[in-house]
């Protein structure tokens, strides 16, 4: 049997009835490509399969319709009605829907590579996992409209309706968003990498874990919204509204928040450093474990923040003045292990191989220590992330040290004297902080012992003349004050032959008792410091 063909019109645009082409696709024909159809009704039908491309259906009735894996590339498609219409895995490459109905229709995992939907409705359409790549959809409506793991990359969604939408996991890197609505819409996870959001309305979105490095969000509203893990690295949020976000455990690596507003924005365990601050507006915001150092902060404006570690107010911290200029320009603190004797290759070999072990067994060591080497001494400055963190820290980085038991018995009694002080003065206004100080102390005296039980490098290190040497441990603040919990008795003192050095010359035993512990007013003075201690 012979299969019916399709008329071909003067113009090469085959032309024919709504009834003709029914009654061919029956016959199984699905090839009309070019057809010009204007204004006809084709609600309800089934076309699976069918090839459309190139095809005039402007203003077509497709409400309904079963169009699912067809072929309309190139199609013009204009001010259609394709309300519930199946366009599930449709090809729809470079068509032309614009000011189309596509309201509750299914174009999951369609192509539309291209397409132009500009001021189309998708209201609660389906475009999960749909490609539409360089896509225009300026204006379109697509309020509450499903978008998980979209390919939505270099399309164009300036001043879209995506209020209430699901983007989970979509991919909009390098897309314009200027000026749309995403509304408590959900991007958790997605990928919003160089993305234009300039005047993006995002309140209350869901932005938890998405990657947002480098994306232009000025004067964007992220009020309320969930920027929870998220990655705003490089990214541009000069004059943003983030008043009562949460951005705990964010990356604002060297962001910039000139004049954005962060009153009471949730910042626990945020990392900030290199941030742009000027002129922003801080006051109320939580800080709970968020490091204050490197940061630009002229012009700011914070009455008082908040600094519990459940962001509960129940430690405040308030601000007269210049005082919140000082508390936002921390002094990174570290803490400093001076040896007097040179650093020689072998010696150098082994402490790093020490250092590395040591950062398997210790979280707080992040990063190895910075080496100044000189021609009689040598100086490991660690970094640690807050001053909470320095006295354990210390405890452990002096392990590969001869100096080592010393040091931490000295560290121990240092925090024995504040806990003694708290107890007897309540001179710190903060005995919580001091408790925290303890716990940490008490994990670090259980890891140096296993450290000492398995590691080996700590050994090889120990046995090197380098490691033998006086030491002097020096910790600084974030208040930029130091305090030196250990001060070997020959730390200085040269002997004439170098060579001959040995742990008989600095027996640790023999002068113990001449090894002397700060006051305990500078030790006081010390850990008032603390920027987290509520002066």
């Amino acid at each position: 049997m012979t299969l019916p063909t399709i008329k071909v019109g003067i113009q090469g645009v085959a032309s024919m009835t709504v009834e003709e082409l029914l009654e061919q696709y029956a016959a199984g024909v699905l090839n009309f490509s070019g057809v010009d159809l204007p204004e006809a009704n084709l609600s309800g039908v089934k076309l699976s399969g069918v090839n459309l491309s190139d095809a005039n259906l402007s203003i077509v009735n497709l409400s309904g319709a079963n169009l699912s894996e067809a072929n309309l590339s190139n199609a013009k498609l204009n001010v259609a009605r394709l309300s519930g219409a199946n366009l599930c895995s449709a090809i729809l490459n470079n068509a032309s829907l614009n000011v189309a109905n596509l309201i509750r229709a299914d174009l999951s995992r369609a192509q539309l590579r291209g397409a132009s939907l500009i001021r189309a409705e998708l209201v609660r359409a389906d475009l999960s996992r749909a490609d539409l790549l360089e896509a225009d959809l300026t204006s379109a409506d697509l309020r509450e409209a499903t978008l998980r793991q979209a390919n939505l990359r270099h399309a164009n969604l300036s001043e879209t309706v995506l209020r209430g939408a699901s983007l989970t996991g979509a991919n909009l890197e390098m897309a314009n968003l200027n000026a749309s609505d995403l509304r408590r819409s959900d991007l958790s996870g997605a990928n919003l990498r160089d993305t234009e959001l300039r005047q993006a309305n995002l309140s209350h979105a869901n932005l938890s874990g998405a990657d947002l490095s480098g994306a232009n969000l000025r004067w964007a509203d992220l009020s309320g919204a969930n920027l929870r893990w998220a990655d705003l690295s490089g990214a541009k949020l000069s004059g943003a509204d983030l008043i009562s976000a949460d951005l705990s455990n964010a990356n604002l690596t060297n962001t910039s928040l000139v004049h954005a507003n962060l009153t009471q924005a949730k910042l626990i365990r945020a990392e900030w450093i290199g941030a742009d601050l000027t002129g922003a507006t801080l006051t109320g915001a939580k800080l709970y474990a968020t490091s204050r150092f490197g940061l630009k902060t002229e012009g700011m404006v914070c009455e008082w923040v908040d600094l519990s570690p459940a962001g509960d107010r129940s430690i405040i911290q308030n601000f007269h003045s210049e005082e919140s200029r000082d508390f936002f320009n921390e002094t990174p603190p570290t803490i400093r292990i001076i040896v007097d004797a040179a650093l020689e290759h072998e010696a150098n070999f082994a402490i790093a191989g020490a250092y590395y072990q040591i950062a398997q067994e210790y979280r707080g060591l992040k990063q190895p220590p910075s080496i100044e080497s000189g021609r009689r001494r040598t100086i490991f400055t660690f970094h640690v992330d807050s001053d909470e963190a320095l006295f354990p820290t210390a405890y452990i980085v002096i392990l590969p040290f001869l100096d080592a038991a010393s040091t931490q018995k000295n560290i121990s009694s240092i925090v024995e004297m504040i806990n003694s002080e708290v107890v007897a003065n309540q001179n710190l206004k903060s005995p919580h902080i001091v408790k925290q100080l303890n716990t940490l102390l008490e994990q670090a005296i259980n890891q140096a012992t296993r450290i000492k039980q398995m590691k080996k490098n700590i050994e090889v290190a120990a046995k090197l003349n380098f490691c033998k040497a006086p030491t002097q441990i020096v910790l600084t603040n974030s208040s930029a004050h130091t305090l030196i919990v250990y001060d070997h008795p020959n730390f200085g003192k040269r002997f004439i032959n170098r060579s001959a050095l040995n742990a008989s010359a600095y027996d640790i035993s023999s002068d113990s008792k001449k090894n002397i512990l700060p006051s305990l007013d500078i030790i006081i003075d010390f850990v008032k410091g603390f920027h987290y201690i509520n002066h």
